[in-house]
């Protein structure tokens, strides 16, 4: 198996009102084999339902820790239950994202 490329993404430095346009901003900037780790100060649940639902199985969502002020997740672009060394993942988001800068992340 490949090393996995993490990314830090640490939302408390980020202005609530650009928050999740940032997050899918660089969702759409992954590519096979990186993940984004995601810090938050409380668990993002509403964010959690739009990642699922805009990508559906596409990026898999695994939480890492869940404490008081610090929550952190993992996303990455391989489709749950897929074999990660042989799978190509299928592009991120409606456009062919997956790392190509697709621009639609705005909404």
């Amino acid at each position: 198996m490949q090393d996995l490329t993490v990314h830090l993404f640490d939302a408390r430095g980020v202005a609530k009102r650009f928050r999740h346009a940032a997050i899918f901003g660089a969702l759409e900037q992954l590519n096979r084999g990186e993940i984004m780790r995601f810090v938050n100060d409380h668990e993002p649940v509403p964010l959690l339902q739009q990642i699922r639902q805009r990508y559906q199985d596409q990026v898999q969502i695994v939480a890492v820790s869940q404490q008081p002020g610090e929550v952190v997740f993992d996303f990455s672009v391989f489709p749950a239950g897929s074999d990660q060394d042989d799978a190509t993942p299928p592009p991120v988001g409606s456009c062919g994202g997956g790392g190509g800068g697709c621009g639609c992340s705005g909404g």
